[in-house]
């Protein structure tokens, strides 16, 4: 092949058969042995049913995707591609062709907060001394696509009051555009346009609604007094995860007659259990009228009730009045904040793309999370954890937008790995954390052509392998040239030292070889060795023999 490797690219909801590369090689061979054909290589299919949709021309080498591909499904595949020869026996070689999916703006933004469904228990609070500024809510909404097609604006689309309030187009916080005045009214709506980035943009509404108080303590009290006894209704509040039989509130009815027709005795009205279950977690004590939550009870799940009240008298017929008792299940910091994107099982395939010639500023992508709490405790604040390079990158705390710090060198390396934390408002504030990699691209083209082929994750574990190799080769060489020089040196001193004794027997007399080979000499070959006391080196002399000189024979 005259390439290692292929990297091939189609955008999503493809026509069918699209043509999307071609692979090539050639062979040295002349004649009919030179002839390559094409092909899958076998047991792809079954191991990966994704390359299905993947077909090769046998003669011109040419990549074919046979159907549709959904780049929410899809992202990437990977197949080999064999080439063979028409020799006997026949030879064959092998490349990998990659497949990147490119994404289109086929998703319009899903709104996460305010969910659709809500009603007026998720009405925002606003305290009637909040100044301009004042962060009412924040719509939450995520895109399915990648890149710029799910990058989100926010628009406020409609408002009771316009000039009331302001929604920041990158974040989609709500915020007061002025201090709240007696002339506003007490409850507000308001819709907000949530838009895509693609071409053309998708987009989707939230609808938020507000209610000014006067205090705004830990209970939340509402604007206007509690109601006396000739008020329709009461408005009660209990915080969630609350404690089994605990006190909310209490009803209160005064009759006119006197004696025992005076007497009032309260109850829940017949028939509430079955029509609404959760009227089942209230009691009203008959006597004194005071209203009891009997289990614990989770925002999450139930964030509002209401339930009819009756206060009937002793008379004879007993007369009755009803009430309606609203009960409001305030939030509490219970929830870790969820990523939505980057997905915590995203691999390598969602890496973002961000060109080498990027400058500061650059957007390389935006992380988006939701939290399942409401008001405050849902605010969400993003901070770059930990990266390859903390220089290169900065987060937006209140967007989660992952933007350039600095422009892009040379110097800069190809793959970045980054960890967002995401904390929420609550106290004590929970959080989670989004991992996100990067990889700068020379050419940023529509197609994406990457720069250089991302380096493989075992590339640090076959350099440490290199080096364990070099050093125990080293090591051996070494012990090997030690044996050898020692070995060498011990087998000179054996021949020297038999050289010497052969030397000294061959210039003796025949007799006195013969003594010296049994290892003695006679007396008057024998020497003394004379040495000074203290000396400090081994010199010594040979002195004369005692008997008389021999002559040689």
């Amino acid at each position: 092949f005259n390439q290692s490797s292929y990297t091939m690219y189609v955008r999503e909801n493809n026509v069918a058969s699209v043509l999307v590369g071609a692979v090539s090689a050639a062979d040295a061979d002349v004649g009919l042995n030179a002839k390559v054909t094409y092909s899958l290589s076998a047991g792809q299919a079954a191991e990966r049913p994704w390359c299905s949709c993947l077909s090769v021309n046998s003669e011109s080498g040419q990549v074919f995707v046979l159907r549709a591909l959904d780049y929410e499904q899809l992202r990437q595949s990977e197949v080999v591609v064999s080439a063979s020869d028409a020799g006997s026996p026949p030879l064959r070689a092998n490349v990998t062709v990659r497949l990147l999916v490119l994404d289109e703006n086929d998703n319009a933004p899903l709104v996460l907060y305010p969910a659709p469904d809500s009603g007026p228990a998720s009405s925002e609070l606003v305290p009637v001394s909040a100044e301009a500024g004042y962060l009412v809510s924040k719509v939450v909404a995520v895109d399915a696509d990648s890149g710029q097609n799910s990058w989100l604006s926010y628009h406020l689309l409609r408002a009771t009051d316009p000039g009331l309030f302001a929604v920041a187009a990158q974040s989609g916080e709500v915020r007061l555009r002025r201090p709240v005045t007696d002339r506003d009214s007490v409850r507000h709506k308001l819709v907000v346009l949530v838009r895509d980035n693609g071409r053309p943009p998708l987009s989707a509404t939230a609808a938020l609604s507000a209610l000014l108080l006067k205090d705004f303590s830990d209970l939340r009290q509402p604007h206007s007094s509690p109601p006396t006894d000739d008020q329709p209704s009461y408005t009660m509040y209990v915080r969630e995860n609350n404690v089994a039989s605990v006190l909310v509130g209490a009803v209160s009815a005064a009759d006119a007659d006197v004696g025992l027709n005076a007497k009032v005795t309260y109850s829940l009205s017949a028939g509430q259990a079955a029509e609404r279950p959760w009227c089942s977690c209230l009691s009203v004590n008959s006597e004194s009228g005071q209203v009891f939550v009997l289990r614990a009870l989770d925002y999450e799940q139930l964030r509002q009730s209401e339930v009819v009240v009756s206060a009937s008298d002793a008379g004879s017929p007993p007369l009755r009045a009803n009430v309606t008792v609203r009960l409001l299940v305030l939030d509490e910091n219970d929830n870790a904040p969820l990523v939505l994107y980057p997905a915590p099982d995203s691999g390598p395939a969602s890496s973002e793309l961000v060109p080498v010639s990027a400058e500061a500023g650059y957007l390389v992508s935006k992380v988006v999370a939701v939290d399942a709490d409401s008001g405050q405790n849902s605010w969400l604040s993003y901070h770059l954890l930990r990266a390859t390079d903390p220089g290169l990158f900065a987060v937006a705390a209140q967007s989660g937008e992952v933007r350039l710090r600095r422009p892009v060198t040379d110097r800069d390396s190809v793959r970045h790995k980054l960890v967002v934390l995401v904390r929420d408002n609550g106290r004590p504030p929970l959080s989670a954390t989004a991992a996100l990699s990067a990889l700068l691209l020379k050419d940023f083209s529509d197609l994406r052509q990457p720069h250089s082929s991302p380096p493989t994750d075992d590339q640090p574990g076959s350099l440490t392998t290199y080096l364990i190799l070099a050093l125990v080769s080293v090591s051996l060489l070494f012990l090997a040239s030690t044996a050898a020089f020692v070995a060498r040196r011990l087998c000179k001193r054996k021949e020297l030292k038999a050289a010497h004794v052969l030397d000294g027997a061959d210039n003796l007399p025949s007799g006195l070889a013969e003594a010296a080979a049994a290892g003695t000499l006679p007396h008057p070959y024998c020497y003394e060795i004379s040495l000074t006391t203290g000396s400090g080196n081994s010199e010594f002399k040979f002195l004369k023999p005692f008997g008389p000189s021999l002559t040689p024979q």
